[in-house]
């Protein structure tokens, strides 16, 4: 019978996070804190009376859904998007992150009272973004960013994550064991990020061969397969000592931005796990706080939380971007987006395993810390983007009623570009465009309408082209009508 009781509630727990989610766009705050005050409502202190406090249980789903998440935001991503941002993207992800566990410490050590490793523990912890946090409350208030500050954000969020791991486990090290140095984990340190990047690197462009080459009789196997390559991209590269969860979102990359079978429906399978990984392992850590236990650190979670968002994270986003003379105003917004997410209160869980003298206060700490920056920072995020006048109206866009699946033998694939006002096709029929020779016009997008075009079809601003092509046919086709 307990079986049954915990498929029930787990049953229920998922379906009132699915609901809540809904709800999350007229409140103005991410989904994700909706499921983490689920989790804590369910718990021994909420109406639900469910005591958990496993926390190895709680790090170990923690570890396996963060894999599958940056797996998915690396799978996610399109390269041509990101790679202008590139290096400023590297710098906040390691740099950045470095800076703002450095300034916390500080902060810590001088107004908290705690030793230096303590406090640069609790630094590295709250030192990574969440992106998905930032894009979610945007797009609920219908307020889009501009492509290259998007760019930035985004690539920043998902490849900080492995920084703030090595930091915070480092830091446990050295508390743990006294005789090691800080000197002496550096070799450590970048031995995990290099062999971290190179495995995920490589794993990604096997993953991609392995995907075309297979040649499985059942479509359903193809979702099994990638999860099964993800978990040895992870696993391997954490037992060969390098960074499993840089690997894993450098791979999500190679596998996404290449050419392989059935990659829309792998990114939608991915795309419900990752919101899966994300509901579970929210529930999960709203269960292992306990409410009345946040209350004594509120005073101190509250100055912590402010020196976070006015001084730690703008000053070390200002620092680390001084070099790429990116305007003030987009520096301002990256310093303002800087939302806490799931990630720190899973690296909060690391010093309760480890026995860490000050680690039942760190994880509560952490916790507010959390909630604080997605109450307060998530409400005046789409005020900042209009006060900075560096958002750009976030265009709708249209569901094709036609999905395309590449398969063996086929090269390209269907492409969806917005047709600016600005562009020489405005205005031009289709066949005086001068399209390329195998530049296929499948599907024209309009007023939330869709249209099979012709030679006579004219084209009009703010057109969605649902173009079949191969990359290079593509890049002409962008060229021609001036879109990126």
């Amino acid at each position: 019978m307990w079986l049954d009781y915990a498929l029930l509630i787990g049953g229920v727990l998922l379906l009132l996070s699915v609901i809540s989610s809904k709800a999350s766009g007229r409140l103005g705050m991410p989904a994700l804190l909706l499921f983490l005050v689920i989790g804590m409502l369910a718990g021994s202190e909420g109406i639900g009376g469910i005591a958990f406090d496993d926390a190895g249980l709680a790090q170990s789903l923690s570890v396996l859904a963060l894999v599958f998440i940056l797996f998915s935001g690396g799978f996610d991503t399109v390269w041509q998007e990101i790679r202008t941002m590139l290096a400023p993207g590297a710098a906040l992800s390691t740099v950045g992150v470095f800076l703002t566990a450095a300034l916390i410490g500080v902060f810590g050590v001088y107004v908290l009272g705690y030793s230096w490793l303590e406090a640069l523990l609790l630094g590295s912890i709250i030192s990574s973004t969440d992106a998905a946090a930032v894009f979610a409350i945007l797009r609920s208030k219908g307020v889009g960013l501009r492509s290259n500050l998007k760019s930035l954000i985004e690539l920043e969020s998902g490849s900080n994550d492995p920084m703030a791991i090595l930091l915070t486990t480092g830091f446990i090290s050295l508390l743990s064991n006294p005789e090691l140095t800080f000197a002496s984990m550096i070799p450590a340190f970048f031995l995990q990020m290099l062999l971290g990047a190179f495995l995920g690197c490589f794993c990604g462009w096997l993953m991609a061969v392995i995907i075309n080459r297979l040649r499985l009789a059942y479509d359903g196997l193809y979702p099994v397969l990638l999860i099964a390559l993800v978990l040895l991209t992870y696993s391997i590269t954490a037992l060969l000592g390098g960074n499993g969860f840089l690997a894993v979102y450098l791979a999500g990359i190679m596998v996404g931005n290449r050419s392989v079978i059935h990659r829309r429906s792998l990114m939608r399978f991915f795309d419900g796990l990752a919101w899966l990984m994300q509901i579970v392992m929210f529930l999960t850590l709203g269960l292992l706080v306990f409410p009345s236990q946040l209350i004594p650190v509120a005073g101190i979670g509250l100055f912590v939380s402010l020196f976070l968002m006015f001084v730690a994270r703008p000053l070390s986003v200002f620092l680390t971007l001084l070099p790429f003379r990116i305007n003030v105003r987009e520096v301002a917004m990256v310093g303002w987006v800087g939302l806490r997410g799931a990630v720190p209160i899973i690296l909060a869980i690391f010093p309760l395993l480890a026995g860490i003298g000050r680690a039942n206060e760190i994880f509560n700490l952490v916790f507010f810390v959390v909630l604080t920056s997605i109450l307060v920072q998530g409400s005046t995020i789409p005020l900042a983007a209009r006060w900075l006048r560096v958002d750009s109206p976030l265009r709708a866009r249209p569901r094709a009623p036609i999905i395309f699946e590449p398969t063996e033998g086929v090269e390209g694939d269907m492409v969806e570009l917005d047709l600016p006002a600005t562009s020489p096709g405005v205005g031009k029929r289709l066949v005086d465009l001068g399209l390329p020779p195998g530049a296929l016009l499948v599907l024209i997008g309009r007023n939330n309408r869709f249209l099979v075009p012709d030679g006579s079809t004219q084209l009009e601003a703010e057109d969605t082209l649902f173009f079949l092509s191969d990359t290079e046919t593509l890049h002409e086709i962008k060229q021609i009508l001036k879109v990126v």
